[in-house]
């Protein structure tokens, strides 16, 4: 006789005391009832919500990845505004065959600062002609800078590129032009972006309905997500275009929320179209089947949902708009998803219900399969939980090895291919120059002007004596370990204007190590004539570092405690939600190790394609692969609970419970990793290293989490922990009884 299913007792739609099973019954009813005008309503919405966010790109902004109140940013203004100097929109890079004091090459450089000064987009020019400030001529005298301030917001200032570099051609004389800069390199980073985001659908389109057709043996079956999908990321980009109109919207919060949105909102339907398969096929009428499947499947994937928003909400804890506006757009998608889920979803199966089913209505279920696989899989290790479950956890503690060496950069030119023209000018630029030209830390200080050039002179005294501080440019000469080795020439005394002073600092420390980073402390220490504001990249580095790790904590509370709730409301126990957070640091752990041994050190950089190895990782991107992994964890996990729980409740067999839970949600479970990494690999074809590291890592966290931990790790703890498993004390189990959620 042929195994089979256990066909579940008839019961109601939701749990009881569940005070949203009025509302969402109806929801459902109403969908299913009158479907083509819920099918068409959604379908115009989706074509507005489509042209409504198409322009959506032009709103996105590179940066984000500190707080503008930071110290090291207002150094930055304060030199820009006093002395027209610090971090310039477009560094030129004038390159001859002569050197660059020769006098056709001089009164070609004066030409080009002429063109510049005569544009009304150029606020301001700083070149070696005529200042020939050693800082701005190359090693070899055959190349010199011109540093470019442009004028107008940070759009205009990107905008005007391309127009600013066309004019310079026409003027360049003997020079070869090379460009880099803040302005070049993220137009370059949002133009590629954008490029990226096509290729990336173009590839994962067709690889997701392969991936739904294998699944689901059906053309209308394997569109039917696909058509959530789609309602869900047009939705949430019709609301980020007039949000990224009063608030800074970064650049990769498209390409983020078009992958992440359309893989969960697959990954809901998917949840929702096998429930309904199973409850055909236990014999309910095909509108019956609808309002069950979706009632039942639909209340886990609101609350998945929910789940995966707190995850997301973590992110906003910091004032970086890069995260925050990317938690934005990943919470829009995910509400867009699960809200199509149980409203669109059913009024697609009442229409098309019967063409998703490949068999009979009314058979028996039979498992497929890969059904009967992940049982047999559930019950092999529960016959051998230390043993089988020790040497999976064995496995990612290896692999979360190298993330003991981790080490901490910010994204610039080299996150864009090496290929790329900004790109080639950075590698130029610190190839070619002196330090203090591209990586220089910077001490302004207001209120001490000219006339105080004595308290300078000791000051900087003071700071050339700091440990790794190779050398100190000021107003009153250059200083060298705790002396002055050289007196003030013209271009050191504009250090210093009526009101206010700058240094210039040369560390002979990488700009990234911790050694830089502990100079840059020590320099803030130091006593000082006035209150200092320390700039420069490894300045803005300490700064951005302790907004990331003095938030943490919150971050992790907020993780924490979401975990325990919403899995508590699911299961009634408390030990599952704390195995739970476990095992899912434990897998993420394992992903950030595989980050550092590929992305920072560039090993086995050939599997994931060209980029550049930096020897660090971008700060912020372990947080967001963090936090949105968390998400997609949850996400798995209250599916595959949810089912754990309804066999507990019916035979009070914790063996046998996760035998049938597994062999219930393995198979989607899979399917939607699937789904998911399918997408996220497309992602990591950018040519954005930043992106790439995003797509791999969370790829490789998606099936990590959906075969190792929930197809091995899960089910040897919860056989080891046995009947514990379902413990809570009294009150909160009296809790559970009134507000706990569940698919029955």
């Amino acid at each position: 006789m042929a195994t089979t299913v256990d066909q579940p007792e008839s019961t109601p739609v939701a749990p009881q005391g569940a005070r949203s099973r009025p509302l969402l019954v109806r929801v459902v009813t109403f969908a299913v009832r009158r479907k083509w005008t819920v099918l068409f309503v959604s379908l115009v919405f989706t074509v507005l919500a489509g042209v409504s966010g198409a322009d959506l790109s032009d709103r996105l902004r590179n940066g984000g990845y500190i707080p503008q109140d930071a110290e090291s940013e207002r150094a930055a203004r304060f030199m820009a505004a006093e002395f027209h100097a610090g971090n310039p929109d477009l560094v030129v890079i004038a390159s001859a065959t002569r050197s660059v004091d020769d006098p056709d090459s001089a009164a070609a450089g004066v030409a080009l600062v002429e063109a510049l000064n005569r544009r009304a987009d150029v606020a301001s020019v700083e070149s070696y002609w005529p200042s020939a400030s050693p800082l701005l001529r190359s090693h070899d005298g055959k190349s010199a800078l011109l540093l470019v301030r442009l004028a107008g917001s940070e759009d205009a200032r990107q905008d005007a590129v391309p127009a600013v570099l066309t004019d310079l051609e026409r003027h360049r004389g003997p020079f070869t032009l090379a460009a880099t800069g803040e302005s070049p390199v993220n137009r370059e980073i949002i133009e590629q972006s954008e490029r990226d985001l096509v290729r990336a659908e173009l590839l994962a389109a067709p690889l997701t309905i392969v991936i739904l057709l294998i699944g689901f043996g059906s053309v209308v079956a394997a569109g039917t997500p696909a058509a959530i999908g789609v309602v869900a990321v047009t939705g949430a980009l019709a609301v980020l275009e007039p949000l990224a109109g009063v608030t800074d919207v970064s650049v990769f919060a498209l390409n983020v929320a078009t992958v992440l949105g359309f893989g969960l909102a697959v990954d809901y339907s998917l949840f929702v179209v096998t429930r309904y398969r199973e409850e055909v096929a236990y014999g309910r009428q095909h509108a019956e089947a609808v309002v069950v499947a979706v009632s039942t499947a639909g209340r886990t994937v609101l609350f998945s949902a929910a789940a995966v928003a707190l995850s997301l909400t973590a992110l906003m804890v910091y004032p970086l708009f890069f995260l925050r506006s990317i938690a934005y757009s990943a919470i829009l998608v995910v509400t867009f998803g699960a809200v199509a889920s149980v409203v669109v979803l059913p009024a697609l199966l009442a229409a098309f219900g019967p063409r998703l089913l490949t068999r009979g209505p009314r058979r028996r279920i039979r498992p497929a399969r890969s059904e009967r696989w992940w049982g047999w899989l559930a019950e092999r290790v529960m016959n051998r939980p230390v043993l089988i479950g020790g040497s999976v956890a064995l496995v990612l503690v290896l692999l979360a090895l190298p993330f003991a060496g981790v080490r901490f950069g910010l994204a610039d030119a080299r996150v864009l291919p090496a290929s790329a023209p900004a790109a080639r000018g950075e590698a130029t630029l610190k190839a070619e120059f002196d330090a203090a030209a591209v990586d220089a830390v910077t001490v302004v200080l207001p209120g001490i002007g000219a006339s105080r050039v004595a308290d300078v002179r000791t000051y900087a005294s003071r700071l050339s004596a700091v440990a790794d501080v190779a050398y100190v440019d000021s107003a009153a000469g250059r200083f060298v370990a705790g002396g002055q080795e050289a007196p003030p020439d013209q271009s050191l005394a504009l250090m210093s204007s009526r009101a206010n002073s700058y240094l210039r600092l040369v560390l002979d420390q990488p700009v990234y190590s911790d050694r830089a980073l502990a100079a840059v402390r020590a320099l803030r220490a130091a006593p000082a004539p006035a209150p200092p504001l320390v700039g420069g990249a490894t300045a803005t580095l300490v700064d951005a570092r302790d907004v990331v790790g003095g938030r943490l904590p919150w971050v992790l509370a907020i993780l924490g405690v979401s975990t325990l709730v919403v899995l508590f409301l699911f299961t009634g126990s408390v030990l599952v939600p704390v195995k739970a957070l476990l095992l899912t640091v434990l897998s993420l752990t394992a992903t950030f190790g595989v980050m550092v041994y590929v992305f920072q050190d560039g090993h086995l950089a050939w599997l994931v394609g060209d980029f550049t190895a930096t020897g660090y990782l971008e700060l912020t991107i372990p947080i967001l692969v963090f936090c949105v992994a968390f998400g997609l964890s949850m996400d798995y996990e209250v599916f595959l609970l949810s089912r754990i729980r309804e066999q507990f409740l019916r035979d009070d067999d914790n063996r046998r419970s996760v035998v049938v839970g597994m062999r219930q949600t393995g198979r989607v479970i899979t399917m939607a990793a699937l789904v998911v990494a399918s997408v996220l690999v497309a992602l990591a074809t950018s040519r954005l290293s930043v992106l790439k590291l995003l797509g791999v890592a969370l790829a490789m966290a998606v099936l990590v989490d959906a075969i190792l931990v929930r197809g091995i790790l899960v089910p040897a703890v919860m056989r080891l922990a046995g009947r514990a498993n379902w413990w809570a004390p009294a009150p909160l189990r009296r809790l559970h009884a009134r507000i706990g959620i569940g698919e029955r």
